[in-house]
């Protein structure tokens, strides 16, 4: 006759894990500026912003003074020639975010883009028509002005890690 052996082993229970902790922005923000990467991908960020700069410019002052297009659809069509531009390049250099689906983030990248755009949007008209200023020199103030607020959104929400 055979015996079989059997062995029992006794898991112990499972462990329950802290709840994570939740950081105030103050903190994040803080501990975010000492990580020499961030500064790193906010100078890419920059260098794709110039080239985004440069094509939004290029296509704004082509429309205004060339085509002779009102400056506020001029603004427009300078928006969506170079949010293409930069979703691009941001996906691929800046964050390397490659691991997630396209649509989603370019949904997402095309959002902040929109927010900042509104902001720039009612800059340069109150530079043009409040302030008097020429319509490139309005628009070149204006985006940079948006700037700040299209990184924080881009780097908090779009690619976020």
């Amino acid at each position: 006759m055979s015996e079989e052996l059997t062995t029992t082993v006794e898991l112990p229970p499972p462990v329950e894990l802290p709840a994570p902790v939740q950081l105030p922005l103050r903190a994040r923000v803080r501990h975010g500026v000492r990580r020499p990467q961030n500064w790193l991908q906010l100078m890419r960020f920059v260098t794709v912003g110039a080239t985004g700069y440069v094509v939004n410019l290029g296509v704004f002052a082509g429309c205004v003074h060339v085509l002779g297009i009102d400056y506020r659809v001029s603004a427009v069509i300078a928006f969506v020639v170079s949010v293409l531009n930069n979703f691009w390049l941001n996906r691929h250099w800046t964050f390397g975010a490659k691991n997630e689906h396209p649509i989603f983030q370019g949904a997402r990248f095309f959002a902040v883009s929109v927010v900042a755009f509104g902001f720039t949007y009612v800059v340069l008209v109150a530079l043009v028509s409040g302030a008097g200023l020429p319509k490139v020199v309005a628009q070149a103030v204006a985006i940079a002005a948006g700037t700040p607020l299209s990184f924080l959104g881009q780097k908090l929400w779009s690619f976020r890690a």
